[in-house]
This record gives C-alpha cells, sequence and structure tokens, in this order.
C-alpha cells in the first residue's frame, strides 16, 4: 500500500492516528506507529514540559515515525515548536491557524508539515504557505470542527480537484470500508481519531472510552460556533449549552458557562455529567475498546475485503 504520503512519512500504511487531547498520548501514538501506521502526539491538552516528556517516552518505546500534532493558537506556542526541533521531531501536524506562521520555520529545520483544513480555501492556503500534505476533515469529526458543515464525503473530492500536494482524509472514518471509500475519492491516507479514543493505550479515562462504545446515532452535536465549533456528546454540560441558546445567550455568556478545563475534566478525568466529551459521529458504528494494532489490522482487513467487492463489481455488464 505505498503511495505518496506513505513514503513522506515513512510508514507501512496509510493509516494516521489523530492528534485528539487527552487522548493522545506517547503510548497509543508508539502503538500506532509500531504496528504500521504513523501515531500522533496530541500538543493541545499539554503544557511544554508534559510534552517534552511525551516525545522522550515514544522515542523509547517505537523505532518508526510519529509526529505531535500542534494547535497552532496554543498560548506557548513558541516553546512547543522549540521543544519539537530539540528532541528532533521529524514531522508535525499543525491545526487551528495560519499555517503561513510556522510552515518555513519547521521545514528550514528539515521537518515535514502537515497542516488540517475543513475547506477548499483553507487546503489552498496550507498549499500556498509551503505545508508537505494537507488533511481534509469533514464535520462528522469530534472535536474542534469546520463552521462550514462539509462532510467528508462531499469535502475530499472537492478539495483533491484544487490542490497537487497528498490529500488525508478525516471525519467519520473508522473502518476498512470507510478507509477504501475516502481513496477511491482522492484521498492518499486517512486520519483516524475516534476509533483510537477507544484502544487500550488512549490516555483518555475509561468512563469516556465506555460513553463512546456505548453511543448511538444522534449522540454527538456540533455546537458553540460562536466561540469554536466543537461536537461533543450530548451530557448536562451540553444541556446547559442547549439551555443558554434558548435563552438567548452570547458569545461572553457561553465563554463563562465553558469555563477551563472542561475536555480535561471529561475526557482525561471521567467527570461524564459535567466534562466536555469531545467525540465523533461515527462513535455510534464503535463498539468495543481494543488494542491500537488490532484497530490498525481491522481496519486493513476490512479495506481488502471491501477493495475485492469493488472490483469484482467492474465485470458487471
Amino acid at each position: 500500500m505505498q503511495n505518496r504520503v506513505t513514503s513522506l512519512f515513512g510508514i507501512e500504511y496509510p493509516i494516521i492516528q489523530g492528534g485528539m487531547i487527552w487522548a493522545s498520548g506517547w503510548r497509543l501514538a508508539s502503538a500506532v506507529s509500531n504496528a504500521g501506521g504513523l501515531g500522533i502526539i496530541g500538543a493541545g491538552s499539554m503544557y511544554p514540559e508534559v510534552l517534552q516528556e511525551h516525545i522522550q517516552k515514544c522515542k523509547a518505546t517505537t523505532n518508526k515515525p510519529f509526529a505531535v500534532n500542534v494547535p497552532l493558537l496554543y498560548p506557548n506556542i513558541t516553546e512547543i515548536m522549540d521543544i519539537i526541533v530539540e528532541n528532533d521531531v521529524k514531522i508535525v501536524f499543525s491545526s487551528a491557524g495560519n499555517p503561513k506562521s510556522w510552515t518555513s520555520f519547521l521545514k528550514e529545520k528539515g521537518i515535514t508539515v502537515v497542516h488540517v483544513v475543513s475547506s477548499v480555501k483553507f487546503a489552498l492556503k496550507a498549499q500556498d504557505a509551503g505545508v508537505d500534505a494537507v488533511v481534509a476533515e469533514g464535520f462528522e469529526a469530534g472535536g474542534h470542527n469546520g463552521r462550514e458543515e462539509t462532510t467528508t464525503l462531499a469535502l475530499i473530492p472537492s478539495v483533491k480537484e484544487k490542490i497537487t500536494v497528498p490529500l488525508i482524509a478525516a471525519g467519520g472514518i473508522a473502518t476498512g470500508q470507510a478507509m477504501l471509500a475516502t481513496m477511491i475519492m482522492g484521498a492518499e491516507a486517512v486520519q483516524v481519531g475516534s476509533r483510537f479514543v477507544a484502544s487500550n493505550e488512549a490516555s483518555s479515562h475509561l468512563n469516556f472510552k465506555n460513553l463512546v462504545v456505548d453511543a448511538k446515532e444522534g449522540d454527538t452535536h456540533l455546537t458553540l460556533k460562536e466561540l469554536a465549533p466543537v461536537r461533543i456528546l450530548k451530557n448536562e454540560f451540553y444541556n446547559q449549552i442547549q439551555d443558554a441558546y434558548a435563552n438567548g445567550a452570547d458569545a461572553e455568556e457561553l465563554k463563562s458557562i465553558l469555563g477551563r478545563a472542561r475536555a480535561k475534566k471529561g475526557m482525561f478525568e471521567g467527570d461524564l455529567k459535567e466534562g466536555e466529551l469531545e467525540i465523533g459521529q461515527v462513535s455510534a458504528i464503535i463498539s468495543d475498546i481494543k488494542p491500537a494494532a488490532q484497530i490498525i489490522a481491522d481496519m486493513l482487513s476490512e479495506f481488502n475485503y471491501a477493495k475485492a467487492k469493488v472490483e469484482a463489481m467492474s465485470t458487471f455488464k
């Protein structure tokens, strides 16, 4: 399964783990990389010194390529970038900000740069900034998302038509069948988030993992667009937000309800009532918690089975 993305990262399979906050520590990243995919450490929920520890532990547990995901609006962004360079991280996935601000700096250090976008407009901006690849993420995805609400199946062909750098599909992908579908439309790899949240190695709380497994269709919703759009599971905190909307709350009131460390409370500490529980729509088809290596093996098996079915269909007249 070699293509431009696997060659770019030096990996065996075109499966990339999402850099989800409070879930993507060194254990998950190294497990995915050791299984032939690209593991990612999610810096968005880490203080600089914690990120450094995770990078060093990841290096100690895998000799395969791995990456760090960096939200560009991170308050300690300069310190984060310095740690990445000092620890010889080879691949950076940037998100939530202007890729022009750091792409040149990273590439001058010999680092491969990928940027996450939610629209054709931002894909073109990322390409113009000099990134090596683009992740196009549909609004099915968990966590912070695009305001356009473009689905993955609509977004991938639209972006593919406009860019020349390798395209990675994200949003609603947890199976080999979905992987094949997006690759048929022009993606050269997939980035998988929610499925890896429900893995043994994810650093998210077991309470949260179990709730993801129990999630049904319609249990998530994209909300808080006035602040930063985020897809979350419906719980008591979500109900507070909905009540605020019903009462005409403005952005400042919503920000007050959100408060600080709400995502940590839910996803890392396991408070399923008052925490912010970020997960994608695809949680509705996730039915178990299993090792990251098994998730990759299952996706590859499903991919090959679906590919064989599609090839058989081509013989129909």
